[in-house]
Order: structure tokens, then C-alpha cells, then sequence
């Protein structure tokens, strides 16, 4: 039955594309199904969305860098919220840090890194027309665009956008009376996010369903370039755990709006002694479902730019990527471990200690599939011819960021360590390395790389080459010294903490300090929104294949049409790294290009392999196009 189905949605796709009609403006730009489109579509959504989020950062930064400067020159911007004495309101400075955080960590790192290589990759490196439904595809770019809508909307209100901080605990975000970011602001939170799962959800689908389905000819999975790899376990593990965090929200929207007690149990309101009646609920309850997403989410956002990562080092240290099945093997191990280590988030919830050594240990493991990773990219980089591009550059600096960042998390793996740790700005500096900074440089990594294929032009090396190390440098100067705060006591969220002459003295001069550096790197960005767009327009015209390289989309038209490639598919015959073979003519041999035509070159067992071609040539093409009936 589902061979029938299967074909049926095949020969219905070739109908729909027999003739390829002219498009009209809105179908061919705005409501596309062309994944390439919908790709390009998340990206300036998500640069965008980056603006927004860095800019609430860069001030919430001011108020933690000059806590008694005058912010007058906000009041253009920020009205009310700006109050009498000039200085930013302490309600608004929590939305501030709650808008930043849901921003980058959602709508930017999730929808514009894995929404924008996931959908112009995924059919481009496995051979197939487009994804498996172009129709979801542009339901899922529009559930993102109204969830976006939504989320931009909460902005503008008058008490506040979501003020709970971007995990949004109750019991503040489920009672509206608490606070002013508890009110519309957190309802339309939490009907954005909804929107925002489903897209995703919708997304994830599409993207297991191309990967499995519709590889071109003789494109076994143990042929997959490790970018699918990586898209393909990123939209698994999206798949699985998003759902949680849709039910924590359904359970959190029924707290706030219809009497439900899933979260809430005794609680008394401070400012009118009101006692609600509201018994048997579990704050901690919202933690676990939270973080059961969490965590994941980290790796949502991780793993697509370690794929990038992965093929961007191999084409520019013109070497074989190190141990491929072992980077496969990683991937799947950091894919599992994921989903059971979210409760090392909540040491301090009061749970039992020997489950909390439990949940330690499987952190640590974690590092184990990390640190394979880790040590493949540096031997990719050993001895190779390597070619500093701007992507390759960002690439290196992901590396960096990933070691850095993930010794940090051996000392928050560690329950004894992580409970003096906790809530400190040393977690922040954590993350913002290993999870922010490092997906940062990935998609940033991914944008220069793919850049020419995107939209047939180069972008600017020169300016790539300053953005870099402006960022890189900038980076680190905003979060490595946080973590000496972070040791020294300074907590998290507090919208001041100069209450007693000691913390003004230890922690404001070097507040300021990283408030500076935050300002420089956010200055940086203009640099590489300068070069995207006057490369957009005015950059130089890209070859067919630039960077030299053996992954499928390099074989399309420089300006590939809806369908990709205008002939047959080509069949592939190859492992996606053969870079600097020993014999061979040129220093890179395309997947497409059979073992016959490089006798040179062949090792042994490839000989052998000779005579599969004739076989995968005539395999029954799964071509949406030209499906054979």
C-alpha cells in the first residue's frame, strides 16, 4: 500500500511539473516551494531576527556596564521604559534579557541556521528535485513567519513583551497578576512559540523524508556527505523533543487562562496577600518538560553548523575528512546522550542526589562524542594544503569556541561544582561560547561557503577576513572574563548589583569592560551586512564550482531553476571526500565521476568496484521529474 501511495504522490509531482509553467511574482518569491527560495527566505529572517536580538543585548548590556549612566538617548526608542530618572526600567531590563535570549536561541540559531542550510542543502547534496513536499516546506517558512509576527508584535505592547526569562519558569510567567512581562506580553509568547514548533515540526518531516527517500542514483547513506548527516539527526532530534516543550506550553497557557493547577500549588501573592486556590501543581514539572527540549536544543542548533564545519574544513584543507564514520558514530552518540542529560539544568531543584550523580555522569560521557569531533577536525587540519576563506576561518574559530566552551561544561557537568556555579554569569559565558558563538560561525561559516551557489556571486574576501577577526577577537573579549565574574559570585538577571561597596568595586569596572566589547562585536556585524548585501547586487560572478569541491550541488547551474538540475540527476559513485588522492589528475574528484574514468588514482578495493557502475546507472531513478511510470 505504501509503494501504491508513494507512487501515486510521484506521478502527481511529475503532472504538476510536466510543463513548468511561468510563476507569478508571489508564487515564484513570496509563496514558493522551491526549497532554494524557502532557504533564502530563512536566512534574511534570521539576520534580521539576529539584529533585533544582539541590539536587546547590546542594551541590557548598558545598564550592566554603566549602571548610573543616563539612557536618555533610548527614550526614542524604548518611551516609558526608559523612566523619569533616565534610566532603563528594571521590569523592562528582564524583557530585555528574555526577548534576547528566545530570539537567538529560537528564531535565530534554530530557524535561521538548520531552516536556511537544512532546505537549500538537503536536496542539493542528495540528488533529488526539491524536498519531498515543497507544499509543507512553505507551510513551515510561513508557521515561522507568523510566529516571528507574533514575537515582533510582543515588543510593541504597552506592559511589555515576556519578562520570565527565555525558559519562562512559573510560577512568574503562569500568573499574570505577578508581573508586567506576565501579562500579554508572556500570552503571546507562548502563542508564537506554539506556532514556532509547529513550523519546525513540519520542517523536520520534510527533511527525514528527503534524506531517506529520494537519494539520487547509487547514493547509499554510507555516501552522504556529513553536513545530511548532521541535518538528518538535527530534524530527528527536533522531531522528538519539541512536541514536550509544545506540551509545557498547552499546560502552562491552561495555568494562566483556565484555572488548571498543572504548575502552580499554594501560592500567595506578595502585594495583596491574595491566597490563590490553586493546589497539587509542580513548578519543577515545567523544568523537566523545558529541558527535555532544552538540551536537545542545543544540539539542534550545534550539529548542522559541526556538519557545515565538517565539509567546509575537508574542500579547504584539501584533505579527506579524519575517521567519517567516526564522525558519523559521534554525532549519533551526541544525538542519544541529548535526551538523557537534561536534568544536569537542575541540580539545585532539590532532587535526589544519587539521581543527580546519575544525570553527572551522563554528562561527562557527553564529552566523549564531543572531544571524536574535536580532535577529527584538528587532524583534517594536520599537514593539509589549507586555503584561509572567510568560511574556512569561521570554521576554525567553531572549532575554538567548541573546545572552549566544552571545558567549561566538564566543570557544570559536575553536580558539586555546578551548584555553586548555577545561575552565575560563568554559566552564561558556558553557553554563549559553546552553543551561541559556535552555531554563530557555523551559519556564518555556511553563508560564505554556500554564498556562491545561493546567489551566483562572490561575496568579499577582504571584508570577510575583517569581520572575522573582529568577531573572534570580540567574542572572546566579551566572554572570557565572565567567567571570572561568574567564579567570583556575579549572578545572572540582576538588573544591578552594586548594593554594597565590595560588588561595585569587583565587578563594575569589569562589566564595563565586556559592555564595550559587546558594543565592538555587535559593530562588526555591519561589516558582513554590508558585504552580503552589496555582494547580493554588485558582487563578483561566481564560477560553477569555486571552492573546487565534490558534494552534487556544485554539479548544477551556476543559477539552478526550480528541479535543479535542468538533465537526468547524476548518480553518484563516491564518498564525498576523495581531496589530493594519491595519482590523481586534479586535487579534488567529484561524487559523480565513476571509478572507470580515475584508474590512476583507484585503490584496490575501488578496482573492484568498477563493476557496480553499469548496476547503479540503471537503478530505477527516484525522480520527481522523471519518474519513469
Amino acid at each position: 500500500m505504501a509503494t501504491v501511495a508513494a507512487n501515486t504522490a510521484t506521478v502527481a509531482h511529475v503532472a504538476e511539473h510536466e510543463h513548468h509553467e511561468p510563476q507569478s511574482f508571489w508564487r515564484k518569491y513570496v509563496f514558493s516551494e522551491d526549497h532554494k527560495t524557502i532557504a533564502k527566505q530563512y536566512l534574511i529572517s534570521g539576520i534580521i531576527w539576529s539584529v533585533i536580538g544582539i541590539s536587546l543585548s547590546v542594551m541590557f548590556r548598558l545598564q550592566l556596564g554603566f549602571p548610573d549612566m543616563k539612557l536618555e538617548f533610548l527614550r526614542p526608542i524604548l518611551g516609558n521604559w526608559i523612566n523619569e530618572s533616565g534610566k532603563l526600567d528594571p521590569d523592562f531590563y528582564l524583557a530585555l534579557v528574555t526577548m534576547h535570549g528566545t530570539i537567538m536561541v529560537f528564531f535565530v540559531l534554530t530557524a535561521g541556521l538548520s531552516g536556511t542550510f537544512s532546505n537549500f542543502l538537503i536536496p542539493l547534496q542528495v540528488g533529488a528535485r526539491d524536498m519531498a513536499s515543497g507544499f509543507l516546506n512553505m507551510l513551515s517558512y510561513w508557521f515561522f513567519f507568523l510566529a516571528s509576527a507574533v514575537m515582533l508584535v510582543s515588543l510593541f505592547i504597552e506592559t511589555g513583551p515576556a519578562a520570565g526569562g527565555w525558559v519562562v519558569y512559573p510560577p512568574l510567567s503562569a500568573l499574570p497578576q505577578a508581573h508586567p512581562g506576565s501579562q500579554l506580553g508572556m500570552t503571546l509568547w507562548l502563542v508564537s512559540m506554539a506556532l514556532f514548533i509547529v513550523s519546525q515540526l513540519l520542517g523536520g518531516i520534510n527533511y527525514i523524508t528527503t534524506v531517506i527517500n529520494l537519494r539520487t542514483r547509487g547514493m547509499s547513506f554510507s555516501k552522504l556527505p556529513l553536513t545530511i548527516w548532521a541535518f538528518f539527526l538535527t530534524a530527528v532530534l527536533g522531531l522528538i523533543s519539541f512536541p514536550v516543550l509544545l506540551s509545557a506550553a498547552l499546560l502552562l497557557i491552561f495555568d494562566r487562562s483556565f484555572g488548571t493547577s498543572f504548575y502552580l500549588s499554594e501560592i500567595y501573592i506578595g502585594q495583596t496577600g491574595e491566597a490563590l486556590p490553586n493546589v497539587g501543581g509542580s513548578p519543577i514539572l515545567f523544568q523537566h518538560l523545558f529541558w527535555f527540549l532544552g538540551h536537545p536544543e542545543v544540539y539542534i542548533v550545534l550539529l548542522p553548523a559541526l556538519g557545515m564545519t565538517s565539509e567546509i574544513i575537508a574542500t579547504n584543507a584539501r584533505k579527506p575528512i579524519f575517521g567519517y564514520r567516526a564522525m558519523i558514530a559521534s554525532m549519533m552518540g551526541i544525538a542519544f546522550l541529548a535526551f538523557i542529560v537534561w536534568a544536569h539544568h537542575m541540580f539545585v531543584t532539590g532532587m535526589n542526589p544519587f539521581l543527580g550523580s546519575i544525570f553527572m555522569f551522563l554528562t561527562l560521557i557527553i564529552a566523549v562524542p564531543s572531544a571524536v569531533k574535536a580532535f577529527n577536525y584538528i587532524t583534517t587540519l594536520w599537514r593539509g594544503n589549507i586555503r584561509f576563506t572567510p568560511a574556512m576561518l569561521f570554521s576554525i574559530g567553531l572549532v575554538s569556541f567548541f573546545i572552549s566552551g566544552g571545558l567549561t561544561g566538564l566543570i557544570l557537568g559536575n553536580s558539586a561544582l555546578d551548584i555553586q556555579l548555577h545561575d552565575t554569569y560563568f554559566v552564561v559565558a558556558h553557553f554563549h561560547l559553546v552553543m551561541g558563538a559556535a552555531s554563530a560561525f557555523g551559519l556564518l561559516a555556511g553563508v560564505y561557503h554556500w554564498f556562491p551557489k545561493m546567489f551566483g556571486r562572490m561575496m568579499d574576501e577582504k571584508l570577510g577576513y575583517i569581520h572575522f577577526w573582529l568577531t573572534f577577537i570580540g567574542i572572546y573579549l566579551v566572554f572570557f572574563p565572565m567567567h571570572y565574574i561568574g567564579i567570583a559570585g556575579f549572578p545572572r538577571r540582576y538588573y544591578a548589583f552594586t548594593s554594597y561597596d565590595f560588588t561595585k568595586n569587583i565587578f563594575t569596572d569589569m562589566n564595563s569592560f565586556i559592555s564595550l566589547a559587546a558594543i565592538f562585536t555587535f559593530t562588526a556585524q555591519w561589516v558582513f551586512i554590508w558585504n552580503f548585501v552589496y555582494s547580493l547586487f554588485k558582487g563578483k560572478k561566481a564560477t560553477q564550482n569555486p571552492w573546487k569541491s565534490n558534494t552534487l550541488e556544485w554539479t548544477t547551474p551556476i543559477n539552478p531553476g526550480h528541479g535543479n538540475w535542468p538533465g537526468e540527476i547524476p548518480a553518484v559513485y563516491r564518498w564525498p571526500y576523495d581531496y589530493s588522492k594519491p595519482g590523481a589528475k586534479d586535487d579534488f574528484i567529484p561524487q559523480n565521476v565513476p571509478y572507470s574514468q580515475t584508474p590512476e588514482s583507484n585503490l584496490p578495493h575501488e578496482n573492484e568496484l568498477i563493476g557496480l557502475e553499469k548496476e547503479i546507472e540503471a537503478q530505477n531513478l527516484n525522480d520527481q521529474f522523471k519518474q519513469p511510470h
